[in-house]
């Protein structure tokens, strides 16, 4: 299962880590971690493409954390775009994501 943990901090979402495999399919078929993996890291190269300092993530495998250090409206607009990408695919994938607040 792969688990989305979410930290707020002042009504802004401040940490994101995502871990573990989905095992929906076999490697390299499964698309619900496909699916996660392009929703963030798409989500982490936008907000860097617009300023490389207001986040800082490690990745490795079957694990990505993101710090966001900087707020501003177009953080937050990309962030939360990324979290209701990810509640999408939670209700059609129970067995496969989770998130948690």
């Amino acid at each position: 299962m792969i688990n989305i943990y979410l930290k707020k901090e002042n009504n802004h979402i401040n940490y994101i880590k995502i871990s573990g495999h989905a095992n929906y399919l076999d490697f390299g078929k499964d698309i619900v971690c496909a699916s996660v993996s392009s929703i963030a890291i798409t989500t982490v190269n936008a907000i860097i493409m617009n300023d490389k300092y207001s986040i800082k993530y490690k990745e490795s495998d079957g694990l990505l954390e993101i710090d966001i250090v900087k707020y501003n409206e177009f953080n937050d607009i990309l962030i939360n775009n990324m979290i209701n990408m990810f509640e999408q695919l939670e209700k059609q994938y129970k067995k496969n994501i989770k998130l948690i607040r």
